[in-house]
């Protein structure tokens, strides 16, 4: 099977069914947020590396596990005092969910597996407030990423579109929200379901 893009560890820790949907479908609903998302991603690209006084920064940085079968770009790798440091520049704040903590672990893990150095943290930094948060990655963390490597692998093996989440504040804030139609979905699936037909609603 092919190595797994790290940015789709994104998707799939927020909704399965998303991850399914821009994955495999190739479906991608561009409005005005992911358009300035993409230019702001293209912003931090500019320049390959560069010195910050002590800090060496690295610029759209590949990096892979072939233990995890993972690959993708780090937008940013700083490295100082012989510390590297994985940087994920995003649209907005900072959400209620480990999305972005997950891509940015697998980030970590692919660039320990190429240098041999311990990577014990990251930072993402919002647009929507200008800010980096740091980010610990700590045994939990690291754990939580490979179950998510494992569960995105999983659900491609099995070949079936997951269902749509029942969690309208998810679905909401999600651009294929159209796309996906969850709760048209799971209103027909109950409807099935209660005249004993099969389930089977994508």
């Amino acid at each position: 099977m092919d190595y797994l893009p790290i940015s789709m560890l994104n998707q799939l820790e927020y909704c399965e069914r998303r991850f399914w949907l821009m994955y495999v479908l190739g479906e991608m609903e561009v409005n005005a947020p992911v358009l300035e998302g993409i230019q702001q991603h293209e912003r931090v690209h500019e320049d390959q590396q560069e010195r910050d006084g002590e800090t060496t920064i690295y610029r759209r940085v590949y990096v892979w596990s072939d233990r995890l079968c993972v690959a993708g770009f780090a937008d940013v790798v700083e490295e100082r005092a012989g510390e590297l440091v994985p940087v994920e520049y995003k649209h907005g704040r900072m959400g209620r969910w480990l999305n972005d903590h997950v891509q940015l672990c697998a980030q970590a893990l692919c660039l320990e597996e190429r240098t041999g150095r311990p990577v014990p943290r990251g930072e993402i930094f919002y647009w929507g407030n200008r800010r980096r948060e740091r980010v610990e990655l700590t045994p939990e963390l690291r754990a939580r990423t490979e179950e998510a490597i494992g569960r995105a692998f999983a659900l491609l093996q099995a070949g079936q579109m997951p269902p749509p989440l029942d969690y309208r504040a998810k679905c909401r804030d999600c651009s294929l929200e159209g796309i996906c139609l969850p709760r048209e979905v799971l209103m027909l699936t109950e409807r099935a379901e209660s005249n004993g037909a099969s389930t089977d609603v994508e």
